[in-house]
């Protein structure tokens, strides 16, 4: 609820129109009961005209917001294509969960909402009413209006940044850093549970998904109750960010004494563990440290496709996954385990692998980038500098992927000054695997 709430468009302007409302019809109320007679120099700073000239502000007021809310929207859907069409469709909800975007429409419609609830309660004398005008109501229109033309400007000015790519990347890379970092703790805190993961015995109960989609979020503290309901070891061995069919097995239990399951205890269990599975339509970075990789690799691959040709954007794409890389090789990316009150597992959640998050950052961008020297030069890189923060168990994946790399640069036709250089960028990788970092000579 709380990443559907930050990540729509709607929410806020909505409050953003209860509120007006809300002050549409309180303060015109309180107008009636502050006599303005009586305070001349208060009255020097409130609107002073007539009803006509309230309405005529007024209704200036809620034409002109409402057509300047329309190109708002309207510069946002634009904005919105251009981001799908050019980068990526996964850069869609980076850009939607903006705060300068929700906002600035909640302003122009709370502005447009309160100008029209006030409006209604601007009278002239005559038919046996007396003449009432809101000063104060009027006033606060007045400065909403203006407060509007200034946000408008800065949204324009916002908006001319936010649809730079650079800035999309690094938006992508803020959030993938902050879920990295409330995720996964320092690599070493988890040595000991590491070696604490149960055997996976060869005769388990599957524990089919409830619905298909991508699995967004595991409630730990129901599945926990669950398997000690049971008196269970239960394994969730799809990663947050996989895609889950409905009826086929995102995990595993076995009894942990030995004792088979009743049918009871089995139909239990399945119902339980497939309630603590959330799917979605759309991965989120809730729990999903894989999320931010997925989206820097689709920026750099359709940054690679034929229609865009720029691989220079596809080299920003890489550089920030390889910073991402850097940050989870200290990471600890062992299964998560959930004890019971007496300390025994209970349930393991499987996370993504180094070597996993590696070949999602770099095999999409190796293929369709090979002809690309600038492309194959920044790969070498990435695997240089994500080999300078691995440790010994995860080289091996650096040495899969450079071995690859030194394929795909065998198997063109390179300038031989591009072939020397990629060369010396491969060996380059070797030296960083044994901890050695020459710099380049001058």
């Amino acid at each position: 609820m709380r990443d559907a709430l930050r990540t729509q468009l709607w929410p806020l302007p909505a409050l953003g129109v209860v509120l007006a409302v809300a002050a549409g019809v309180g303060l015109p109320r309180l107008d009636m009961r502050i006599p303005y007679e009586d305070r001349p120099s208060l009255t020097g700073y409130l609107f002073g005209g007539g009803p006509a000239a309230a309405r005529a502000v007024l209704e200036a007021i809620a034409g002109s917001l409402i057509s300047v809310t329309a190109l708002t929207f309207s510069l946002t859907v634009v904005t919105l294509q251009l981001a799908s069409s050019q980068f990526s469709p996964r850069l869609l909800r980076t850009f939607s969960q903006d705060r300068y975007v929700q906002t600035t429409l909640a302003l122009f419609l709370a502005t447009f909402t309160y100008t029209l609830t006030v409006l209604r309660t601007v009278r002239a004398e005559g038919g046996g009413q007396r003449m009432f005008v809101p000063q104060m109501s009027v006033t606060l229109a007045f400065l909403l209006a203006v407060a509007s033309v200034f946000a408008l400007v800065v949204f324009l000015a916002h908006l001319a940044r936010k649809i730079r790519v650079e800035t999309m990347l690094r938006d992508v890379h803020v959030d993938a850093d902050a879920t990295i970092r409330r995720l996964l703790t320092e690599s070493g805190s988890g040595t000991a549970e590491r070696t604490a993961v149960p055997r996976l015995p060869a005769d388990t109960l599957p524990l089919p998904a409830g619905a298909s989609g991508f699995l967004v979020a595991v409630n730990e503290k129901a599945l926990l109750a669950a398997a000690v309901d049971a008196d269970a070891l239960v394994l969730i061995d799809r990663c947050p960010g996989s895609s889950l069919i409905a009826g086929t097995p995102a995990g595993a239990a076995w009894p942990r004494t030995g004792e088979p399951f009743t049918p009871d205890t089995r139909h239990r269990l399945v119902e339980q563990a497939a309630g603590t599975l959330t799917t979605e339509f759309e991965r989120t970075p809730e729990q999903d440290v894989a999320f931010g990789l997925r989206q820097l690799t689709d920026v750099a691959v359709k940054a690679l496709s034929p229609g865009i040709n720029d691989p220079t954007t596809a080299v920003h794409a890489l550089s920030h996954s390889s910073a991402l890389l850097c940050e989870l090789a200290r990471r600890d990316l062992s299964p998560r385990l959930l004890r019971d009150d007496d300390g025994r597992v209970r349930v393991v959640l499987r996370r993504p692998t180094l070597a996993e998050l590696l070949h999602l950052a770099v095999a999409q961008p190796l293929r369709y980038g090979a002809a690309e020297p600038a492309v194959l030069a920044r790969l070498c890189m990435l695997l240089r500098e994500l080999a300078w923060h691995s440790t010994p168990e995860q080289r091996p994946a650096v040495v899969g992927h450079l071995e690859r790399v030194r394929a795909a640069v065998a198997a063109l036709e390179l300038h031989p000054d591009d072939r020397a250089d990629l060369a010396d960028l491969a060996d380059s990788v070797d030296q960083a695997l044994t901890g050695h970092w020459l710099p380049a000579a001058p």
